[in-house]
């Protein structure tokens, strides 16, 4: 049986009220995560900000401090497949770059992730034009980078979750921490089947993260509106057949039909 419309107010009401729930629980699915990155940038400061007083540049081996905090992240937080700091081109004594990331096997193992970054010899020895980490650097904000095939450590479709790391004002690196979109779309998916139209998830770049519509599959690119702006404004708008709601507290936009 059919019920009839409400009064176009309250339908309204509910449809806001749909898209701010779906918003806020993104944001707290991923505001775990942020968690994670948070204490990693927390512990790398607090290192880095002590070797510097002692009066000598950091190097390789004082960033292994750093790994009981990211082995108990990676065990406890469901969704953190990788973590870790990743140190500013010539932060460090010993190497040009260095990646101290760990991550979680199958088996629920957790191991490191060992690259060769050497210029000579490695496609991947530079990692500063990557969003995950010239985000964080350029904005001084967080980010969400991907969905992207990530051949530096899993070669898994992901998502990167990062922010800077500063001592003495300066930027060191970035803390960050992979999700593999199979896991973060298993959460999110079905918040977004909820609402009335097809929805999907943008980051600041414009690049599709979770979607519930077949037109606009994650990982493709949406051109138009300025997301960034629109996470910078904190609030909700529209941009021509598209209502943008930010996930208020993190970089994700919130993407449905204005109808």
């Amino acid at each position: 049986m059919r019920r009839s419309p409400g009064p176009v107010g309250a339908t309204a009401t509910l449809d806001v009220s749909a898209e701010a729930a779906v918003a806020t629980q993104v944001r707290c699915t991923l505001e775990a995560v942020f968690d994670a990155v948070a204490d990693t940038r927390a512990d790398a400061a607090s290192l880095l900000t002590r070797v510097a007083a002692g009066g000598r540049r950091p190097a390789t081996v004082d960033l292994a401090a750093l790994r009981p905090g990211l082995h108990l992240r990676l065990t406890r937080q469901e969704l953190v497949s990788g973590a870790g700091f990743v140190a500013a081109p010539g932060l460090l004594a010993d190497v040009p770059a260095w990646l101290e990331w760990w991550q979680q096997g199958s088996d629920g193992s957790v191991r490191p992730l060992l690259l060769d970054l050497d210029p000579e010899h490695s496609a991947y020895s530079d990692y500063t034009h990557w969003d995950w980490f010239a985000l964080p650097r350029d904005t001084g904000q967080r980010a969400v980078a991907g969905p992207y095939v990530d051949y530096l450590c899993s070669d898994e479709y992901s998502l990167t979750l990062s922010a800077p790391v500063h001592v003495g004002g300066r930027f060191v690196g970035v803390a960050a921490a992979d999700v593999y979109l199979r896991h973060f779309e298993q959460t999110v998916v079905p918040l977004l089947q909820r609402l009335p139209g097809a929805a999907y998830l943008v980051n600041a770049r414009g690049r599709v993260a979770a979607s519930a519509d077949p037109a606009h599959l994650a990982g493709s690119l949406i051109k138009g509106p300025d997301f960034a702006t629109v996470l910078a404004a904190a609030r909700s708008t529209r941009h021509e057949d598209m209502r943008l709601v930010p996930c208020a507290g993190v970089p994700l936009v919130l993407v449905m039909p204005a109808g």
